[in-house]
C-alpha cells in the first residue's frame, strides 16, 4: 500500500494511493496509519490535494558513508560502524516544495536516499524483528551544504539546515528494500544511479545499530546513505530522486528569501 499525507481545504489527513480511471486518487484513511486503521471509501484525485512530507518524524536518523563508492569520491574511508547524526523535523519538507538554498554556503549537494519510516515504538530492536517495527519506505534527499561539512567538521548546520530533508512523495508498505534502483537527476540529467544492494550496512544492520541507543518511534525516520555521484545543485534545478518501487520526489532550489 502507498500511503500519502495530504491537505485539502485546509484539512490533513492520510490516504492510500490508488490507480483511478482517471489517474491516481486517495481513498482516505479513518485513523492515522500507524495503527489499525480503514479505509473510508472517500476518494478524492491525487491532482486535487497537495502532498505533504509523508510523516512528521519526530527524529530523523541518518546514516553516512554507507556506500563505499560514495566514501570514496568524498576521500573517506568506510568507517568500522555506521557513522549517524541527526537532521531535526524543520529541515522535513515534502514532494514539490523548495530547498531553500542557504545563505552561509556556496556549494549545496544532493544525495539520493532509501528512507525507512517507522511504524511502532521501539528499542534494542533483534535482527529478526527489524521488519515489525517498520512502517514502510519513502524516498529522501540529504541536501548537504558541502563547504560547510568540510569547514566546520560537525555536520549540524551542513545537513540540518531548514529545508535540507525532502522526503515523500508517499510511504510505500510494501517493499523488499534489499536490491532496489535509487537515481538522481538534475534537470533531467542523471547524477546518481546505483542500488540499495550496495549499502555497507543492511536495512537490518541500521535499525539494530541505532536502537541499540536510542528509541524511535513512529512516523521515526531513517536515512541509509547516499550512492555515488553527489553533486551541486544551484538555484532554479529541479532535482529529483526515484526508488523502484516507490515513486520519485521532486523538488525545486529557489534562493532563500
Amino acid at each position: 500500500m502507498r500511503i500519502a499525507r495530504f491537505s485539502i481545504d485546509g484539512n490533513v489527513a492520510f490516504g492510500a494511493v490508488e490507480d483511478g480511471p482517471d489517474g491516481l486518487v486517495l481513498d482516505i484513511i479513518k485513523g492515522i496509519p500507524y495503527a489499525d486503521f480503514e479505509l473510508s471509501g472517500t476518494k478524492v484525485p491525487l491532482s486535487k490535494v497537495r502532498l505533504l512530507p509523508p510523516v512528521l518524524p519526530n527524529k530523523v536518523v541518518a546514516i553516512g558513508r554507507n556506500y563505499a563508492e560514495h566514501a570514496a569520491e568524498l576521500g573517506n574511508e568506510v568507517p568500522d560502524v555506521p557513522v549517524a547524526f541527526f537532521k531535526p523535523t524543520t529541515s522535513v519538507i515534502g514532494h514539490g516544495d523548495a530547498i531553500e538554498y542557504p545563505s552561509f554556503s556556496n556549494e549545496l549537494h544532493h544525495e539520493a536516499e532509501l528512507a525507512v519510516v517507522i511504524g511502532r515504538m521501539c528499542r534494542e530492536v533483534p535482527r529478526e524483528r527489524v521488519k515489525d517495527v517498520i512502517l514502510g519506505y519513502t524516498c529522501a534527499n540529504d541536501v548537504t551544504a558541502r563547504d560547510a561539512q568540510k569547514r566546520e567538521k560537525q555536520w549540524a548546520r551542513a545537513k540540518g539546515f531548514d529545508t535540507s530533508c525532502p522526503l515523500g512523495p508517499w510511504v510505500e508498505t510494501d517493499l523488499d528494500p534489499a536490491d532496489v534502483t535509487i537515481q538522481c537527476t538534475v534537470n533531467g540529467e542523471q547524477r546518481q544511479l546505483g542500488r540499495t544492494s550496495e549499502m555497507v550496512r543492511s536495512v537490518e544492520d541500521l535499525i539494530v545499530h541505532i536502537t541499540e541507543a536510542m528509541t524511535l518511534l513512529p512516523g521515526d525516520v531513517v536515512l541509509t546513505g547516499t550512492p555515488a555521484g553527489v553533486g551541486p545543485l544551484n538555484v532554479g534545478d529541479e532535482v529529483a530522486v526515484t526508488i523502484e518501487g516507490i515513486g520519485t520526489l521532486t523538488n525545486k532550489v529557489i534562493k532563500r528569501g
